[in-house]
């Protein structure tokens, strides 16, 4: 990590972006581009939280318009909110800390990988 600056945290973060964008920005440098997608985790996890209050008392399902019971839209919000949130932390690409294959316990970082749903793609005419 270099000597600039942590990053603020964007104004009107809840107490988990607070938390959320804090413990990032200790372990990390990021880039303009990736500060931007961490502001946005950080309010889909304060929202995920205000769901979660609104949920404590709330039915499971709930009778629509037509007579039907239907899911809570809460919980579709949070499940919707939930894909945001994966989403957006692995477009972050933060590497996670693994324990080395030999075993002495010492850390180690690896960035996630990538790689398309059918391999790796190369170059027309130069790969086959």
């Amino acid at each position: 990590m270099s000597a600039s600056p942590r990053p603020r945290a964007p104004r009107g973060l809840g107490r988990s972006g607070k938390r959320l964008w804090s413990s990032i920005v200790e372990q990390f440098d990021l880039a303009t581009h990736e500060q931007i997608l961490l502001a946005e985790l950080c309010r889909v996890a304060d929202r995920l939280d205000l769901i979660a209050d609104a949920m404590k008392d709330a039915p499971l399902t709930v009778v629509n318009t037509k007579g039907d019971e239907v899911a809570q839209p809460l919980l579709v919000e949070a499940r919707q909110q939930g894909i945001v949130y994966a989403r957006l932390m692995a477009a972050l690409r933060l590497p996670d800390d693994a324990v080395d294959a030999e075993g002495d316990g010492e850390q180690v970082s690896r960035p996630q990988r990538r790689g398309g749903a059918r391999g790796v793609y190369g170059i027309r005419g130069v790969v086959q």
